[in-house]
C-alpha cells in the first residue's frame, strides 16, 4: 500500500505468451495423430500375441489328444509304436522326433521331470 498502489496476489513466474491459435490447433492435431498411431501399434502387437498363444494352445491340445490315445491304447493292452520304439532301444531314432514334436508345440521338456 505504499504510494497508493496495492499489489494483486497472483501467479508467480512468466506471464503466458499469446499463442497463435492455428499453431496450437495444429499441435493438437499432430498429437492426436501420434496417439492414434501408438494405439494402432499396441493393438497390432496384442493381436499377434493372442494369435501366437492360440496356436500354442492348439498344438498343446493336439499333443494332449495324442497322449490320451496312447493311454487308451495301453488300457486295452496295446502298446503304441512310439512307446515300443522307446522301450526296445530305438530311442536314438525316435526320441528326437518326439522331442522335436514337443518343442514345436511349445511344450517345455521340464514338465516330465517332476
Amino acid at each position: 500500500m505504499m504510494g497508493g498502489k496495492v499489489k494483486k496476489p497472483g501467479k508467480r513466474g512468466r506471464k503466458p505468451v499469446k499463442i497463435d491459435l492455428k499453431a496450437k490447433l495444429e499441435r493438437s492435431r499432430q498429437s492426436a495423430r501420434e496417439c492414434r498411431a501408438r494405439k494402432k501399434l499396441r493393438y497390432q502387437y496384442l493381436e499377434e500375441l493372442v494369435s501366437s498363444r492360440e496356436r500354442a494352445i492348439c498344438a498343446l491340445r493336439e499333443e494332449l489328444e495324442m497322449y490320451k490315445q496312447w493311454c487308451s491304447a495301453m488300457d486295452q493292452g496295446k502298446i503304441p509304436s512310439e512307446i515300443k520304439a522307446l522301450l526296445t532301444g530305438d530311442e536314438l531314432n525316435k526320441a528326437p522326433q518326439i522331442a522335436s514334436k514337443s518343442s514345436k508345440n511349445g511344450k517345455n521338456n521340464s514338465s516330465g521331470n517332476h
